[in-house]
């Protein structure tokens, strides 16, 4: 395994790292926040996401030979950031506990993996580029905040596929994080915690209006706006995700790290993309190795916990935008080549895809659960043909008994 291990790897799982927290710590802070939590406790919640996520993504990327990544629960932590007024620590934890025995079991029963199954290839491509497509655009929007920067990474971008397609995106970090630290992008480096912190557990307590409250609208977002368009990013690279088991191990981490700030855990879409995709290798039976990268690194940055975040926090928000843009605009394209391929589902397709740009939410529920809903009930009503007589009549007594006569003669 180790002999097949390339710096393009490395690569892609550090950029995934790199996008995964600096696109949503800040919600997490927020969360941590609205508990009232200690600094000793916002600290343990890190190191349990990061150790969360890297142990998982490693355990499925190495078991199934495949880019499996996994990711905390961007719009859980925004659910908690907003629902966990009023509510004490230890009960929080008890509605994490809550989500996690949902989790495993929706991992246990299978039934998930069956449902995930209905989903047409089209709708999936449209589902996965129209999650991606802002980050696609961010690249090009921040070219207004920070021109220079991101024209460097671009021309760094078009050079890589030039000649040396396989580090394209490794030259791209490279330059954007050299040009940005002579520039004096970097923020303040006195803002660098350097010190090491040891978990701290939470004893649970179980209230049942927190769990109905937080701990299931907690599953149901990770599975709507999660887990879907996770195994969605799979399929449009042409894996077969193992489902059932992801959602199982992400359930049973989720149980063993909630006492820890580990609230939930999921399959990653965004993030999952840049190890899935052409970038990571050209050899789709090796991507795994991104993947596994990734969780390597996540783990170190769990174990280096605040030194390793606030480094995050004071890069260029440009920098960020770019490399995520451009690591992911293979993905992008493909999704909608294969999405809007078929005459047959184009429709849906679109309608799915728009959907997905459009950000929409509705109770808690964010745009990618809405445009693959949108799109599975126009694709039925679409292909839904109404049943037309046969066209060719039964015969009637007449003719069935009446002989069959010899051709006349010719000539």
């Amino acid at each position: 395994m180790l002999s097949q291990l390339k710096l393009s790897h490395l690569a892609a799982g550090a950029i995934a790292v790199l996008v995964g927290y600096t696109s949503s710590v800040a919600i997490i802070f927020q969360a941590i926040e609205s508990l009232g939590a200690s600094q000793a406790q916002a600290n343990s919640w890190l190191m349990a996401l990061g150790l969360g996520m890297g142990l998982t993504s490693l355990i499925l990327s190495l078991w199934f030979r495949m880019p499996v990544l996994t990711a905390w629960s961007t719009p859980g932590a925004a659910l908690l950031a907003i629902g966990l007024k009023d509510v004490s620590i230890s009960q929080a934890v008890g509605a994490f506990l809550f989500c996690g025995l949902l989790l495993t079991l929706t991992g246990i029963s299978g039934w998930f993996e069956r449902l995930a199954r209905l989903i047409p290839d089209s709708i999936a491509n449209a589902l996965l580029a129209g999650i991606l497509f802002n980050f696609g655009l961010s690249a090009f929007l921040a070219l207004n905040t920070d021109t220079a920067l991101v024209a460097s990474m671009g021309l760094a971008f078009l050079a890589g596929r030039l000649w040396f397609a396989r580090y394209t995106m490794l030259g791209v970090l490279l330059v954007g994080a050299l040009w940005a630290a002579a520039a004096g992008s970097f923020g303040d480096l006195a803002q660098l915690d350097t010190s090491l912190h040891m978990p701290e557990a939470v004893p649970p307590s179980f209230s049942l209006p927190v769990m109905l409250g937080v701990g299931l609208p907690l599953y149901i977002v990770t599975m709507c706006s999660q887990n879907m368009p996770g195994v969605v990013t799979l399929r449009a690279a042409g894996y077969t995700p193992p489902v059932s088991a992801g959602l199982t191990v992400t359930g049973i981490a989720t149980l063993v790290l909630a006492p820890f700030g580990g609230f939930a855990f999921n399959f990653a879409a965004i993030t999952a993309a840049i190890c899935a995709g052409p970038e990571a290798d050209d050899d789709p039976r090796t991507r795994y190795l991104a993947s596994a990268s990734a969780g390597v690194f996540y783990c170190l940055v769990g174990l280096g916990g605040a030194t390793v975040i606030s480094l995050f926090l004071i890069a260029p928000k440009a920098l960020i935008a770019g490399v995520a843009g451009l690591a992911l605009l293979s993905t992008i394209g493909n999704s909608l080549s294969q999405a809007l391929q078929g005459a047959d589902g184009r429709e849906a397709a679109l309608i799915t895809f728009m959907t997905a740009v459009s950000g929409i939410s509705f109770w808690g529920i964010g745009a990618a659960f809405w445009a693959l809903l949108f799109g599975l009930l126009v694709n039925s009503l679409l292909h839904r043909r109404p049943v037309q007589a046969p066209l060719t009549a039964q015969p009637t007594a007449q003719t069935a008994t009446q002989p069959h006569l010899p051709a006349p003669p010719t000539g």
